[in-house]
């Protein structure tokens, strides 16, 4: 027999992408009929959109790399 009220609420919402166009979806999220307004999208997030990237310029590799540029660990 299956267990009844262990599942979230599944129903119909708005999106409101950042470039202003709309589309509707089911979700969890909110309540029926609620409207999500994105701040990050396809449209205009970097990785889509081929802008620069600020984890490529203070990420990790990038701080290691300068902390130990001068360090050589090369065969001699």
């Amino acid at each position: 027999m299956a267990k009844q009220g262990i599942h979230p609420d599944y129903h119909t919402i708005k999106v409101v992408m950042t470039d202003g166009t709309t589309y509707e979806t089911r979700s969890t999220w909110g309540k029926e009929g609620d409207t999500m307004t994105l701040e990050i999208d396809p449209t205009s997030h970097p990785a889509w959109t081929g802008g620069t990237q600020k984890l490529q310029e203070g990420g990790r590799v990038a701080q290691f790399n300068k902390r130990f540029a001068g360090l050589s660990l090369g065969k001699k």
